[in-house]
This record gives C-alpha cells, structure tokens and sequence, in this order.
C-alpha cells in the first residue's frame, strides 16, 4: 500500500505543474491600471449633485 501512495503521488507531482499565461509582474501591472481606472470613475461622479 505504502509504494501505492508514493507513486500515486509521484504521478500526481508532475501533472500538477501548470506555467502561467505571462510572467506575474503583468498581473499586478493589470489589477493596479484596473483599480486606477475605478478610482478614476469614481472621483469623476465627486461633487456632483452640487451642480444641479
């Protein structure tokens, strides 16, 4: 049983490596120009009952 479970998870050692689709300083480039945008939307609507 014991050998069973070492080449179970010597198996399932390999199949779980995946690679990313960039290289993962451009996922916080992303999610910081995304947040910038929101954060740019969101102080365009300030002030802007005073209008009316």
């Amino acid at each position: 049983m014991n050998a069973a479970i070492m080449a179970a998870a010597q198996g399932a050692e390999h199949s779980a490596h995946t690679e990313l689709p960039m290289d993962p300083i451009y996922f916080g480039l992303i999610t910081l120009a995304i947040f910038l945008t929101m954060g740019i939307v969101t102080r365009s609507w300030k002030g802007i009952s005073h209008r009316h």
